[in-house]
């Protein structure tokens, strides 16, 4: 499944838009990682437990949204928006992601 941000691909042609393709994940960070990352960001150095957070967010939403395609027939997902968010006061994390799913020769 090609999956793009842009509204078109280069040199293919869309030849039937399916609809409105959606995934959304929401994970909660860890205490002990919220103190280590707080201790890193004092001394200015990068926090891996959120960025790993981060990454597996996002695939478990792209993979959701990419399944919704492929149960429409899709072959792509093009126009692809990803969104964050701090959900319950902070202690979790939300990624949505959202996409226009059609079919492309």
């Amino acid at each position: 499944m090609i999956v793009t941000t842009t509204a078109t691909l280069q040199d293919r042609k869309v030849h039937q838009y399916l609809g409105l393709v959606t995934g959304e994940s929401i994970l909660g960070a860890n205490i002990f990682r919220d103190m280590f990352a707080g201790i890193r960001d004092i001394v200015g150095g990068r926090s891996a437990a959120y960025e790993k957070v981060l990454r597996d967010a996002r695939r478990i939403a792209v993979d959701e949204m990419v399944a919704e395609a492929h149960k429409l027939g899709a072959n792509a997902v093009i126009g692809v928006d990803v969104d964050y968010e701090t959900v319950g006061g902070g202690t979790m994390l939300m990624v949505s992601v959202s996409g226009t799913a059609v079919q492309v020769d």
